[in-house]
């Protein structure tokens, strides 16, 4: 926790507390903790930083949704299938095995960094750039989401995991997740938000991925090649890019998948992006919330994932092994099959070289 303040000479002066994550460990323990916090503090004067909202890609979400009409008619059930929002790392707890098992790969990722990005894709249109104005929306888009289901959830542990000393050897806490979020609104009924992160996979990255519906009448009998796609790559290597069928060069009228893309190593050269906690602290500074986490938002939150939790401390639901650098267990390619997901085949997008 740390608390800002800033006396200025006969102008009075304010005072700011900044709360880092993890916000407790489930409904209960962080409501206890707001309570805690709210007998010293006001909420305005609290600041509950998450640093994925600093991050540049998710702070242009609502810019790209809000200020292009390409997308307005675009974004909802109609037209989308699936939406993955997905955080990969390719190494383990790596010495932090003793704090991590505290918490789990739903504490530490899911239930706030990637349940962050869920609600700016998600959220409807705010009255304005104002933070309460954008923070309403967010809770609404929270509150919307329904009990999650057992069949719509796979956890896993990497092999090696419990061989840390820091680690007790009967250790149920998941370093793998793949869960299936459902919102029970007009515009997103019926599309799964696939939230899914791990350590020791096969690569490292963390991006927000749209798929579209197939499209109907398909006269190019391209469906088998992959769907539309709008990608954003939060991290590393930045960039949005679209996911397109296009026709193969040459004489034959034949299709290939390719793609329209914004890297902004190449595209905003000379460019430095400000570090995620450099951005927040500034906004502290400033007095700007729009970027840190409400009361009710942070309660709505724990309520979506408590039960599951519970459940997982309590022994009644096991992750599955997986292998060091794959990834992770096979039901979770399984699951999102379930869940309407198309993978590409023959299509890798390869960030361009400076």
């Amino acid at each position: 926790m740390l608390i800002c303040r800033l006396f200025v000479a006969n102008l009075g002066g304010w005072t700011r507390v900044v709360v880092e994550k993890p916000f407790g460990k489930d409904l209960e323990s962080a409501e206890e903790l707001s309570t805690q916090i709210g007998e010293l503090f006001e909420e305005p004067q609290i600041y509950r930083i998450d640093h994925y909202l600093g991050k540049e890609l998710v702070q242009n979400m609502l810019v790209l949704r809000f200020a292009n009409r390409l997308f307005l008619p675009l974004w909802n059930r109609d037209n989308i299938d699936n939406v993955q929002i997905v955080f990969r790392e390719d190494f383990g707890t790596e010495g932090r095995g003793g704090y991590f098992d505290q918490y789990g790969i739903i504490r530490d990722i899911i239930q706030n960094h990637l349940l962050q990005v869920l609600c700016l894709v998600a959220m409807e249109k705010p009255v304005s750039l104002k933070p309460e104005h954008i923070r309403d929306e967010k809770v609404k888009v929270l509150e919307s989401v329904v009990p999650i289901s057992d069949d719509e959830v796979v956890l896993g542990q990497y092999e090696g995991y419990r061989d840390d000393p820091t680690v007790p050897d009967e250790s149920n806490t998941p370093t793998f997740a793949t869960v299936i979020l459902r919102i029970h609104n007009e515009r997103w009924e019926g599309v799964p938000f696939i939230l899914k992160a791990g350590k020791a996979l096969n690569s490292r990255k963390a991006e927000i991925r749209v798929q579209f519906k197939d499209v109907p009448g398909d006269i190019f009998k391209c469906q088998k090649q992959g769907r539309n796609e709008f990608v954003i790559r939060l991290q590393p290597s930045e960039a949005i890019y679209m996911k397109l069928t296009v026709k193969q060069p040459g004489l034959e009228m034949s299709t290939v998948q390719s793609e329209l893309d914004l890297s902004y190593g190449q595209r905003y050269q000379g460019v430095t992006i400000p570090e995620a906690y450099e951005r927040l602290i500034l906004d502290t500074i400033r007095g700007d919330q729009q970027h840190f986490v409400r009361r009710d938002e942070l309660k709505a939150s724990w309520k979506i994932f408590t039960p599951l939790l519970h459940r997982i401390d309590r022994g009644e639901f096991k992750p599955l092994p997986y292998k060091p650098g794959s990834r992770g267990p096979a039901e979770a390619d399984e699951l999102l099959r379930k869940a309407g997901y198309v993978q590409t085949h023959g299509y890798i997008w390869i960030p361009p070289t400076l």
